[in-house]
Parts: C-alpha cells; structure tokens; sequence
C-alpha cells in the first residue's frame, strides 16, 4: 500500500510539474509575442523617424545645392560686361559696340566645374582646362540642374500698372501678339463656363486686372488717338459663381493671369506658356524691365512685338508670312547658336524693313519688308540689352535606392547692379551702411541711436550688388 501512494504521489507531483512547466511555456512564449510585437513597433518607428530625418537632410542639402546654382548664375550674369569688354576691340575695328553676350544660355557648361564629376568633364572639354587641378570644386553625392530664362525677352504684362504710354504699349504688344488671323478660332469659341471673350475684351481685362483705377481700358487701337478709357469696368468677376474683385495692382506672379477674364487653358498653351517643361518659350512675364530684347526673344514674342508697331503688316494679316517670319527667326537662331543678330534696335528695324545685313536675306526668303507706324516710338519698346532673369535651379540630392530635388525660383534685377571691380565698399562695414551696432565707437565717436541703426540697415538691405537685386524668391 505504502508503495502505491508513493507512486501515486509521484504521478500527482509529476502532472503538477508538467503543468507548471506548460504554464511557463505558454507565459514565456506569451512574453516572447509581446517583445515581439513591441520590437516591430519600435523599429518601424525607429525606420520611420530615421527615414524622416534622413529626408530632411537630404532635402536641405539639396535646397542648399540649388541656393549656390543660384548665386554662381548671378556671378556668370555679373560678369558678362568684363567679357564684353575684352572683346570690345574687335567691334571697333567693325565700327560696331559690342552686343551683350547670352551667357546665360551656357550657364550649364560654365557652372559644370562646380557641379557633378560627369559636368566638371564637360566642362573641361569646353574650355580645355583641367579642373583636377582645383579643390572642393564639385559637389560630393549630389548635384545641380539650371535653367536661367531672360525676363526681358517676354512680353511685360505689369506694364498694365504703369502709366498710360506703358498701358498704350502693352496694348499694341497683346494685340500684336493674339491678332493675327490664325488665332481667331480660339477667340469664337466658348470657354469653360459658355462665355466669349474677343480679343478687345481679353486684352482690357489683362490691362484692367494691374491697373490702379476703376475706369475700363480700350485696346481698339484702331481709333485716332489710340487705346482710350470707355467708362467704368464692368462686373464680370462679380457674376461668377466665386465672385471675386479685380486686383488693381500689379502682378505678383504669373500664375495669377489664371484669374483673369479671357486667359483660358488654351489661351494659356499659345500665348503664355507653351511649354510648362521650358520656361525659356514662354511669351509673357511679370518681372520683365519694360522694353523687350530682340536678340533673346523667341520667334512668337518678336512676331507680336513687330505687329504692335506695325499692325498691317504682311506678317501680321497673312497667316503664310506669318509662318515664314516664325521658321526664318527659328532657323536663325539654330544657325548662330545663341550669338547675338542685332547689334543695335536699329540694326532690328532695318533688317524688318528690308535693308542692312539681314534684310536682303529675308526678302530672299520671301518675307515681305515691314513699314513701322513710328520707327522712333517703336524702337522705345525694344532693347538688345537684358537687365531681368530668373533662375531656376534644382538641387539632387542622392541617396540610397532615391534622389531628393529641391527647387528654387529666383528672379533677380540687374539694373542698378555695379560692374565687377567697381563695386565700393561692402555694406555692413566700419563707417558703412549697416555696420555691427554693438561695435565699440572710436574716440571722440558718437555711438548711433536705435532709429540710425534701423535706418542703416535698410540702407544696407537696399544697397546695389553686383550680384543683383533678388525681387522674387520662391522654393518647391
């Protein structure tokens, strides 16, 4: 009997064991699921707090890649009047001034040696210099793609807030520009919400819209004393669905043409921008100086600018002349490869009516001679200098499996902007605009009050660079 209790008790103490071995088990496995499941979150928290910060250094170094394509392209443009004049001598000998060089449109190969390796190469293929020679040229694990578009070779829609010649001028060049007879298909169709808009009606509206009154412009400028007000601007905008009011201001950006009454989608793809992918087509600007260089100008803008001083041209009523002038412009430009054609604006009128270098070329095409309503007052609206550019620059970043772009949007103004080598004294030192307030007065030296500092700091804030004036900053 003794023998089988101890065997029973055995048994008991054996299932007790086994249970609470199987207890443990299931509470280990239990914690090992638990741990598990709070390492999977942990690291996909980790994963993502790691890849967040990573983002966000990749995306401020690639902003920073841009922000210096941007100031080395202001650099290139300041230096184009040194380069103009180390050729100087050769026009002289041409009785010629010198043109002003379209650098810009090599921006690319110029700024490669301080860009990746493969354009530091084509750099050095282009210039014949070794940049091996040189330290901290290139960007490590990154580099810069740039694109610098001449403002002043777009039609100025901001002349609209200017004065009344300024509004006369834009209207000749909007007309000049959607007059021809080819476009009229896109002005007798409805828009997207069933309205019409001739091309008086959308030529006032672009000029009313960055206007300071209230008093309605008219773009006939068939009348004897040409555009003139009509009375008070209607509310158009007011009967929309979202009514909103006309700005009367000037432009801020282009995009805001967007709102303006007869500049539909497909108004946009012919005269504003036709190729959102290439800036330098675009047609229409808002930071453009006021006259238009006909040296950078594509062929449409300088169609437009020629019948907005001579609106009965052959160029402008016959669709066939119209096509001739925009393939002989286009062919030239591929011909000469960016080399400036005019030397002067009267080298440009000459050549449109038929005489100096070029004008016998374009009557051997076919092009007929173009008569001016005013030389003079035409030459006013044109330039073969430009002074505006924007800068569009995009930082990479290169990363694992990805790349991080970062785009900038600089325009920059170039007309007060002192040449290389005569800029004075640097704002911000001693005895200078913008000074550090907290240094120590000399003997005998009063120390500025607060209003003197801020004053001077505006001063140095507005001081001109040779660098330029940036008037609009933007990053995508």
């Amino acid at each position: 009997m003794s023998a089988t209790r101890a065997q029973r008790r055995a048994e008991k103490r054996k299932k007790r064991r086994a249970k609470e071995r199987g207890i443990a088990l299931v509470m280990v496995m239990g914690a090992i699921a638990v741990l598990t499941v709070m390492l999977a979150e942990f690291q996909d928290e980790t994963s993502a707090e790691l890849a967040a910060a990573t983002a966000l250094r990749d995306g401020l170094q690639a902003e920073y890649m841009a922000r210096s394509a941007v100031n080395l392209s202001r650099l290139l443009i300041a230096s184009e009047p040194s380069m103009r004049k180390a050729i100087a001598p050769l026009f002289m000998m041409m009785k010629k001034t010198p043109p002003q060089l379209p650098v810009w449109e090599f921006s690319d190969r110029l700024l490669g040696v301080f860009n990746d390796e493969e354009s530091s190469k084509d750099f050095a293929t282009t210039i014949g210099v070794d940049p091996s020679d040189g330290k901290n040229l290139t960007m490590p694990g990154g580099r810069f793609e740039l694109v610098i578009v001449d403002e002043d070779a777009k039609i100025n829609v901001n002349l609209g807030a200017a004065n009344d010649i300024a509004h006369i001028r834009l209207a000749k060049e909007i007309i000049g520009l959607i007059g021809p007879p080819q476009y009229s298909p896109l002005f007798e169709q409805r828009d997207g919400s069933g309205q019409f808009h001739d091309r008086l009606a959308t030529c006032q509206a672009i000029i009313d819209w960055a206007d300071v009154d209230e008093q309605a412009f008219n773009c006939d400028l068939t009348q004897l004393s040409g555009a003139q007000q009509t009375g008070v601007e209607d509310a158009w905008y007011q009967l929309l669905p979202k009514p909103y009011r006309r700005k009367n201001a000037p432009y801020d950006s282009l995009e805001e043409l967007h709102m303006v009454r007869g500049v539909s989608e497909d108004f946009w793809a012919t005269f504003v921008d036709p190729d959102p992918t290439n800036p330098k087509k675009r047609v229409v600007t808002v930071w453009g100086s006021g006259a238009i260089n006909v040296n950078t100008a594509n062929a449409q803008t300088l169609l437009g600018v020629t019948c907005a001083g001579a609106p009965t041209a052959d160029i402008c009523t016959n669709p066939d002349q119209a096509a001739m002038f925009l393939s002989g412009v286009t062919m030239a430009r591929g011909i000469t490869m960016g080399a400036p054609l005019f030397g002067s604006t009267r080298d440009f009128v000459a050549a449109m009516t038929g005489s100096g270098q070029l004008g016998p070329l374009l009557a051997m095409m076919g092009m007929k001679p173009v008569v001016f309503q005013s030389q003079s007052e035409f030459q006013k609206s044109i330039t073969t200098e430009s002074k505006m550019f924007s800068i569009y620059a995009v930082g990479i970043k290169k990363g694992y499996r990805r790349e991080t772009r970062v785009k900038v949007h600089t325009v920059v103004d170039f007309r007060n902007a002192p040449n290389l080598g005569q800029q004075g004294p640097l704002p911000g030192q001693p005895g200078q605009p913008g000074a550090n307030p907290l240094a120590p007065a000399q003997p005998g030296q009063m120390q500025p009050n607060a209003q003197q500092q801020s004053a001077d700091a505006i001063a140095a804030a507005m001081a001109p660079s040779t660098g330029g004036q940036v008037v609009y900053f933007r990053v995508e």
